[in-house]
């Protein structure tokens, strides 16, 4: 198991400099990620700043040296996809081969869709998120690459330089598990970050029976044999520290791979005391 942070790009803390602060931070406390929200508009707030999570990361790769990091999760539907590729590519190098790239189809009601004009269709914005993985895939692997889909078209290109890591940077898709088209999609790249309920305002936690068919589901659907992450967690820690190292280690059993801790934008202090005490590593 590894174990992740996911922190806000939005709030006081939001700011480039004071998250590359926190990235060293977690470094030097044993986590082993951490990973950015990705809001044009932070939760749909309007009244907090909110700051770039891309320029943020690139000064977390400066400040760090093992770190994996990346967000959770983008909305690839509301970026150009050959954009993301020359941004992604770029944290890869700056990284040194750290980085790895959460997506999803991201809320409807989203401020960050709504107040711009994008697609806020789910049906659209899934055939948009897949045309846009086959584009990030085809542009980051340094080949001609060329592309005519639905939404999207792409004359023969080639982005230099590939990427660091291969075959690629890994790709996590997140979304609900009770949505099938959601692991369906995960099946075919590297990994799943999910929630279960499809209403992530009524937290759930995963139980290990629930990971256990996720994994089943997830095999059935792969064609490769590659390592493949089940991406759990996604809360603030709990009082019960004992519990919550239960639960991590049973659904670490039962086929997890990272443990992911969300740390809410907060007084400063408290963001920095929860990063400080580090993971709640079993075993």
């Amino acid at each position: 198991m590894r174990y992740g942070l996911n922190l806000p790009n939005g709030g006081a803390c939001s700011d480039a400099r004071t998250l590359a602060e926190f990235a060293v931070l977690a470094e030097c406390s044993g986590w082993d990620g951490v990973f950015l929200e990705d809001y044009i508009v932070y939760q749909s707030r309007q009244d907090i700043p909110t700051h770039d999570p891309w320029l943020a990361l690139a000064a977390m790769a400066l400040r760090t040296q093992r770190i994996r990091l990346g967000t959770e999760v983008t909305p690839l539907a509301r970026r150009r996809p050959w954009k993301l590729a020359r941004e992604t590519l770029t944290l890869d190098h700056l990284s040194n081969g750290r980085l790895i790239l959460g997506v999803g189809l991201g809320a409807s009601d989203d401020t960050s869709f709504t107040l711009f004009g994008e697609e806020i269709d789910a049906k659209r914005r899934a055939e948009m998120l897949d045309e846009g993985l086959q584009i990030l895939t085809g542009l980051w692997s340094g080949r001609p690459f060329s592309y005519r889909g639905k939404h999207y078209s792409v004359d023969e290109v080639r982005f230099l330089p590939a990427t660091v890591q291969r075959p690629r940077i890994p790709l996590w898709i997140g979304g609900s598990t009770a949505r099938k088209g959601v692991v369906r999609r995960a099946a075919r790249w590297d990994g799943i970050a999910p929630y279960k309920n499809p209403d992530t305002s009524e937290w759930q936690d995963f139980t290990a029976e629930d990971i256990l068919e996720l994994r089943a589901q997830i095999e059935n659907e792969r064609t490769s044999r590659t390592p493949f992450d089940v991406v759990v967690g996604g809360r603030e820690r709990r009082e019960d520290w004992e519990q919550e190292r239960a639960l991590i280690e049973s659904l670490g059993e039962a086929g997890a791979t990272w443990w992911v801790e969300w740390v809410a934008p907060a007084e400063l202090e408290k963001m920095h005391a929860a990063i400080e005490r580090g993971p709640l590593r079993v075993g």
